[in-house]
């Protein structure tokens, strides 16, 4: 069932998550390296791996015997770490951008990572499937035009621009990763 104040708090979630607009200097070093990037492609194959993971995630899961409260939980903590990256402008998760800006450094991991599979599976915990999909397709939207226009919007928004959109949606992801936890915890304890 369509509730749009789900639908836009995942939204919002994934939105943060995937930092798409912090990922446009990323985005603009493997454009300036290789000279095109597939936007299309990038979009529809990141499109494609969060819906799957929407759909199998949670099977994947039961055949190993986790349960999705408790993924939820450690999506949680992952939620965390990335918001504490991009607050405190810190590494913790360290990645190696090959030379080819094909679809594997844009769709996985820079759009799809693991921190965004993560939340899929730890959101679809608390929301409807349906809602989860309009979030998706909505950011893949997004994605799409910033994958289009990166130049022109690195430019418009300059280093500090982009500090500043990766601090505040930092905080907004540090407090729904306490919400996760919070939430989940709780019916692990039960």
């Amino acid at each position: 069932m369509f509730d749009f104040k789900e639908f836009l708090s995942a939204g919002m979630i994934l939105f943060a998550v995937i930092d798409i607009f912090g990922s446009i200097p990323i985005i603009i070093s493997l454009r300036d390296k290789v000279g095109h990037i597939q936007s299309e492609k990038a979009s529809i194959v990141s499109a494609l791996l969060m819906i799957t993971f929407l759909f199998l995630g949670e099977e994947i899961l039961k055949l190993i015997g986790i349960d999705v409260s408790s993924f939820a939980v450690a999506g949680s903590l992952v939620m965390f770490l990335l918001a504490v990256e991009m607050i405190l402008g810190v590494s913790l998760f360290k990645g190696d951008i090959p030379a080819s800006a094909s679809i594997v450094p844009l769709a996985f991991p820079i759009i799809a990572g693991a921190g965004t599979m993560t939340s899929i599976l730890s959101l679809r915990a608390e929301y409807h499937v349906v809602n989860m999909i309009g979030a998706i397709v909505v950011n893949i939207l997004l994605v799409y035009g910033v994958l289009k226009s990166s130049n022109a919007i690195g430019r418009f928004l300059g280093p500090s621009g982009i500090q500043i959109i990766r601090k505040v949606f930092g905080v907004v992801l540090l407090a729904i990763a306490l919400k996760l936890f919070a939430t989940n915890v709780v019916q692990l304890a039960a």
